[in-house]
């Protein structure tokens, strides 16, 4: 079965990938960014978000099967907490009521092993009450965790979320998927220092030969998106070259 499928993030990295190989499978596939997709967006902004919710409307107003909330930065300030937690959280959210309407709804947001790190918690806690003003101001406080405080605080709405009787309870799969590194071009410039490489390699060390390509977290992202039981949801799949079981190996 062919699917309506909506991606933020789409023009390039994670998103593009997953846009490529869904429509390569037949499916129709509305793409969201700042530009060069379906929908020009800027989902740091609640200006942007509206303008993505309500162009996905128009385009689908019988609905979508599928939604990857997949737009993401990754920068020492608080536009990386006002896309990657805010802007997903906004975009789960808002185009909800478009996915009840399929047999079978999917949804699937980008998180990060980076979620697993220490960061601020006045930023997380700020996040998860809804707080956007305070997040952003505590995050200028300690802007170098930005990035794993967004991903902390998307990973635990998620898990809350996803059992929910608007989530859960209508039908709706909501599960994450958190990329180790990925080379793509949101990472690129970090592997042009060689300080960053050394911490990455700390921080993130695997057991396969390479760092994964976009093509690769994007197959199990479609498998996300279009499983077709409802039994899986609430979950986060660390795709990640074995990290977490390097780092964590007495959790799961």
């Amino acid at each position: 079965m062919t699917r309506t499928i909506v991606i933020t993030g789409a023009a390039s990295g994670i998103g593009k990938a997953t846009a490529e190989l869904c429509r390569a499978a037949g499916d129709t596939v509305i793409g969201v960014d700042l530009s060069g997709t379906d929908i020009s967006a800027d989902l740091s902004s609640p200006e942007g978000r509206a303008t993505m919710i309500d162009e996905v409307h128009r385009l689908a107003p019988s609905g979508i099967d599928s939604l990857l909330a997949g737009a993401g930065v990754s920068r020492p300030d608080a536009i990386t907490i006002a896309v990657n937690y805010f802007g997903a959280v906004a975009t789960l959210e808002g185009l909800r009521p478009l996915l009840a309407k399929s047999p079978c709804p999917r949804a699937v947001a980008i998180c990060s092993t980076a979620a697993i790190l220490q960061g601020n918690d006045a930023v997380v806690q700020a996040c998860l009450a809804g707080d956007e003003a305070a997040a952003l101001a505590a995050c200028a406080t300690a802007p170098m965790s930005a990035y794993p405080d967004s991903k902390r605080a998307l990973s635990l709405w998620l898990r809350s979320a996803a059992v929910r009787p608007e989530w859960a309870g209508a039908g709706i799969s909501l599960n994450g998927i958190a990329p180790g590194v990925v080379l793509s071009p949101m990472t690129a410039p970090l592997f042009e220092d060689p300080a960053m490489v050394a911490a990455i390699r700390q921080s993130n060390p695997i057991v396969t030969r390479a760092y994964a390509q976009p093509e690769e977290i994007a197959e199990t992202i479609r498998f996300l998106l279009t499983v077709n039981s409802a039994y899986l949801l609430g979950q986060i799949l660390f795709v990640d070259g074995g990290s977490d079981a390097l780092l964590r190996p007495g959790q799961f």
